[in-house]
């Protein structure tokens, strides 16, 4: 079987794509894949990495209002449209698959007019305006969240699948972790990040509780910075004479991040997709931080979520002190209860079977 698969821009929307691919290539061994992304996306990087055929359209994502960047992308999307035709007509698939980004589009949209079937695959709660736009189009749309399904105009299409993950989230010897990063398995081990990227205000927070020495240090923490953020923030702590105890790490990025996924005690992070389908699919309390200046503000609605579930603690970028997040972390972390019923909770939002479900989907609509 031939399959096409399109999705870019971040990793919320490339991970779930390549999950999907895996789970492809392990029960048709002769599938034929190609992969469809942007020239200067995220996918042009990882894609080729995995193996995958890669080709790029044109395409740019719409600015919000209307100025002279909506002429330059109208141009690249007509471009893009042209390009998705040409490739569907010489590469033939027997399905089509988008996981959002504005570079799936075009090849999603020219598939459904050429009767080829389609999925889309959306990761929020609140849908992105080109998963929005194609759900009108293609002929299965699976989602995250529940709540996502009120947002298309046709919900009897709607199937919620959960958001594909790393396999290897799964499969971690806890006891094998703690060693790997040297975690003491009898004190609290608070894990926290900002996403890949890594998250201004929450840096902030964090070094406003060790420079005011509120971290209780009987807690074991390891806070990620990001890559960009973690110079300027280090230079912080040497300038206001900041002791980080042993307890404490500060680190511009985590490898091992599935090893301290699996034996944290509490997750402090923003709300992107793939961090909350990765940790409801292990359990993990948290508190979330969603960023404000995404997309439809999407990572809201994400964190409402998991906070009406029971599952986590939402506190807004804008109400975000180094004080309210410590008494925060100290109010879940000594209530035993508390952080076994947030954990329970977060279990029941996690849905490890998400990429199998998908797969069923596209073996069922797939024309053979």
């Amino acid at each position: 079987m031939k399959y096409i698969i399109s999705g870019g821009g971040t990793g919320g929307h490339i991970y779930p794509a390549l999950a999907i691919v895996n789970e492809i290539k392990t029960f048709d061994k002769n599938a034929e894949i190609l992969y469809i992304g942007t020239k200067d996306g995220l996918e042009a990087e990882l894609v080729p990495k995995e193996g995958i055929k890669f080709k790029t359209i044109r395409v740019k994502g719409l600015p919000r209002k209307i100025n002279k960047s909506s002429f330059i992308a109208l141009r690249e999307l007509l471009v893009g449209l042209k390009e998705s035709q040409r490739i569907i007509k010489e590469f033939k698939p027997n399905i089509v698959i988008g996981t959002g980004g504005y570079v799936c589009g075009p090849i999603v949209y020219k598939a459904a007019k050429n009767n080829i079937p389609t999925i889309i695959h959306e990761q929020n709660a609140f849908p992105g305006i080109t998963n929005k736009i194609l759900s009108r189009y293609v002929d299965r749309v699976a989602t995250t969240f529940d709540e996502a399904s009120k947002y298309f105009k046709y919900p009897d299409r709607v199937v919620n699948t959960g958001n594909p993950i790393r396999i290897e989230i799964l499969n971690k010897d806890k006891d094998l972790s703690y060693k790997v990063l040297n975690i003491d398995s009898n004190k609290p081990f608070i894990l926290s990040f900002g996403g890949s990227g890594g998250q201004k205000k929450l840096n902030d927070a964090i070094l406003d509780i060790l420079l005011n020495k509120r971290w209780n240090e009987n807690y074991q923490l390891i806070h990620v910075t990001g890559k960009r953020l973690y110079d300027s923030f280090m230079k912080d702590i040497k300038e206001k004479n900041i002791i980080l105890n042993k307890n404490i790490r500060i680190l511009p990025y985590l490898y091992e991040m599935p090893d301290a996924l699996n034996i944290a005690d509490l997750l402090i992070a923003s709300s992107g997709a793939i961090t909350l389908a990765e940790t409801s699919a292990i359990g993990l309390p948290s508190i979330l931080i969603p960023k404000s200046y995404t997309a439809e503000n999407h990572q809201e609605y994400n964190a409402r979520a998991f906070e009406s579930a029971g599952a986590s603690v939402v506190i807004l970028e804008k109400d975000l002190s180094g004080n309210l997040l410590n008494e925060t972390i100290n109010s879940i972390i000594q209530d035993h209860n508390k952080l076994r019923m947030m954990s329970i909770n977060s279990k029941k939002m996690g849905n490890i079977d998400a990429t199998k479900e998908i797969y069923k989907l596209i073996n069922e609509m797939i024309v053979k």
